[in-house]
C-alpha cells in the first residue's frame, strides 16, 4: 500500500512537470505565432489573438495543476489543511479561469456566445 502511495505521489509531481510545460510552450507557440502575424495583421488584432492563444495555454496548464494538486492531497498529505489548500487552489483557478474568459472573449463564462444569441 505504501509503495502504490509513493507512485501516486511521484505521479502527482510528474503531471505538475506536465502542467507547466504546456504552460511554458503554450507561451513560446502563441509568441511565436504573434512574431509570425507581425506584419499581416493590425495590431490590436493580433495581439487579442495573442492573449487568446495564451490565456487557452493558462487555462489548460492549470487545469492539469489542479489535476496534480488533487493527487498530491490525496496522497500525500491528506489532512484538514491541505484540503484547505486544494481548496483555495480549485477557488483560484475558477477566478483565473473566469477572468481570462472574460479578457479573451468579452463574455463571462456563463453567458451565450454571440452565435448563441443570435441562433435563439
Amino acid at each position: 500500500m505504501i509503495e502504490i502511495l509513493e507512485y501516486l505521489g511521484m505521479a502527482g509531481v510528474i503531471i505538475s512537470l506536465i502542467a507547466v510545460t504546456f504552460i511554458v510552450a503554450g507561451f513560446f507557440r502563441a509568441a511565436w505565432r504573434y512574431g509570425r502575424r507581425f506584419g499581416d495583421a493590425t495590431r490590436t488584432d493580433n495581439f487579442n489573438q495573442f492573449k487568446v492563444e495564451l490565456g487557452g495555454a493558462l487555462l489548460l496548464g492549470v487545469d492539469i495543476l489542479v489535476l496534480a494538486d488533487v493527487i498530491k492531497t490525496i496522497t500525500i498529505t491528506p489532512t484538514f489543511g491541505s484540503l484547505a489548500y486544494l481548496a483555495a487552489i480549485v477557488v483560484v483557478r475558477t477566478a483565473v479561469s473566469w477572468s481570462l474568459t472574460l479578457e479573451t472573449e468579452g463574455r463571462w463564462p456563463w453567458q451565450a456566445t454571440a452565435e448563441e444569441q443570435d441562433g435563439a
